[in-house]
């Protein structure tokens, strides 16, 4: 419980202070311990369609449930378990990209799988708000298409300039 609670006020602090940063690298470069290789939407895109990528979403389930990339696995921040994850995913060279709303959750994330052995494991740079700059689909909780995505608060939302901000 105490972890779940200094991880909500960094994100909270994060969330206020970022609405600072002029640039989304800016912001990465920040936050960010850089110990984790990015991912371009794009070269994401591209690796879609020549191998089996596992796409790993590491925000919450309401942000989940909002917009997710079309065969993302929902794993959560909070209470993202590394145990069920090497139970599904036990292969560790698979090639893993982990995002969230702009890369920050997601590099803790795929930090904790690298350290458990991954050794492909990457971070979406600008997260699911870059992916859907790029005019990619999200899908909702029913696995329709939406142009709603979820940008965890509204200081973040500024980072969406292609689709409808939900916070």
């Amino acid at each position: 419980m105490k972890q779940k609670t200094l991880y909500t006020l960094i994100i909270l602090f994060i969330g206020f202070t970022a609405s600072a940063q002029k640039t989304l690298d800016q912001t990465l470069k920040k936050y960010n311990k850089n110990n984790v290789p990015y991912i371009s939407a794009t070269e994401l895109r591209m690796l879609q369609a020549q191998e089996n990528v596992i796409i790993i979403d590491s925000r919450e389930q309401k942000e989940f449930d909002v917009s997710h990339i079309s065969s993302a696995i929902f794993v959560g921040y909070d209470y993202f378990s590394l145990e069920e994850f090497s139970e599904t995913i036990s292969e560790k060279d698979t090639p893993i990209v982990v995002y969230c709303t702009l890369g920050v959750r997601s590099e803790i994330t795929a930090d904790k799988l690298i350290k458990a052995g991954y050794t492909n494991v990457k971070n979406l740079y600008g997260g699911i708000c870059e992916w859907k700059n790029k005019d990619y689909k999200v899908m909702d909780s029913t696995n329709t298409e939406t142009q709603n995505v979820h940008t965890f608060n509204k200081q973040w939302s500024k980072w969406l300039q292609n689709g409808k901000q939900v916070y």
